[in-house]
């Protein structure tokens, strides 16, 4: 069962979580859950953080740019628009 948390920022943490939530088209609380996760999660059920460094050839960067560098490389497929098909013939109603 969820449970009610009232939390007071200032104006510029406001704004930053407001921003940060509005680019992944999340809510505030989503926002508040995604961090609140990412902050108390145990090191060891990390397995991405484990493997850190375990790549040669990386942005020295890499971390501070992540979201720059993934939207360079990954390239998504535009979505194919449904379209009927046309027959000269109409459909039989059954």
């Amino acid at each position: 069962m969820a449970k009610p948390l009232q939390v007071y920022l200032d104006e510029a943490d406001f704004g930053r979580l407001e921003r940060w939530a509005k680019q992944r088209r999340w809510t505030l609380s989503q926002a508040v859950r995604a961090a609140v996760r990412a902050l108390t999660r145990e090191r060891e059920e990390d397995t991405l953080l484990a493997m850190s460094g375990m790549i040669d050839g990386l942005p020295a960067d890499g971390a501070e740019h992540f979201d720059t560098y993934l939207d360079a490389t990954y390239v998504a497929e535009p979505r194919v628009p449904y379209r009927r098909r046309r027959s000269g013939k109409r459909a039989l109603r059954r």
